[in-house]
């Protein structure tokens, strides 16, 4: 509004002015209405850059809202909820760092072995195995080191193997359900507690006052909203994690079904 009004004032006067000269046949603006003109238009900038400075200060961003926010939901239950933000994440970015590593080109895989077991023979292919990382590797490996007692020591060696690696890529993932549940758990409480205080406060009183159970209130709910936050944080990684486990556990069955009969075709 501000600015709106200094916009139109100047224009205003602008107009007048020429209006003035068209009804004087064009007679010349005085030095006095000149410098009037232009103070008017320091005065109108001025006013343009203390509104907007105003604006600035008075909109705070969303970090320091929620930066006020959490400290106004107190330290205790604020804090556990905040622990379990960072602990959640760090499970989950361990876990997704090891299962990017994890990740292999089954059928690139597939075909070195194929290719070491025709001209190399078993180590050549065990050679390709140790020098390729991840899960499936791995079971390639057990497979041909029991290739000399046959192709059914072989795959017994791949499913039991397999069945460890699936425990590898499930490590710390339920830690990861813990803090996800934990965490709006942890906010209910806190809500619980601050409503009994509220309630504790007005049977002191003796009377309902808005004013003497609004903060309690609001702090009981800042601790849910909070827990809520964290908790939504945390499922948006553990459901990537476990769409990833998924993928490689299904690489890891179908690169075992063409290991054996990559076995049977070189026994034959």
């Amino acid at each position: 509004m501000k600015k709106l009004f200094s916009i139109l004032a100047i224009a205003g006067l602008l107009a007048f002015n020429a209006t003035t000269a068209n009804a004087k046949e064009l007679t010349p603006v005085s030095p006095e209405q000149i410098s009037e003109i232009v103070a008017i238009d320091d005065a109108a900038t001025a006013f343009v850059q203390d509104d907007a400075a105003a604006t600035e200060e008075s909109a705070p961003g969303f970090h320091q809202v929620l930066k006020d926010k959490f400290i106004e939901g107190g330290a205790g239950f604020m804090g556990i909820v905040l622990l379990c933000l960072i602990l959640g994440l760090a499970v989950a970015i361990e876990r997704i760092i090891f299962l990017n590593m994890a990740s292999t080109n089954t059928k690139k895989l597939a075909q070195q072995v194929e290719d070491a077991l025709a001209s190399g023979g078993v180590e050549a292919a065990k050679e390709v195995c140790r020098n390729t990382r991840g899960p499936i590797a791995s079971i390639y490996y057990q497979g041909l080191d029991r290739m000399d007692e046959g192709v059914e020591a072989a795959e017994k060696a791949v499913v039991a193997y397999g069945g460890v690696q699936m425990g590898q890529l499930e490590k710390n993932v339920s830690w990861l359900t813990l803090f996800i549940a934990t965490a709006p758990m942890l906010g209910f409480m806190g809500t619980v507690i601050g409503m009994i205080m509220a309630f504790e406060k007005i049977s002191a009183a003796g009377g309902l006052d808005a004013s003497l159970i609004a903060g309690d209130i609001q702090v009981a709910l800042l601790t849910t909203v909070f827990g809520l936050i964290v908790a939504i944080i945390l499922q948006v990684f553990y459901n990537y994690i476990i769409a990833k486990i998924d993928s490689i556990i299904n690489s890891m069955e179908d690169a075992s079904i063409t290991l054996i009969d990559l076995l049977v075709d070189h026994k034959k």
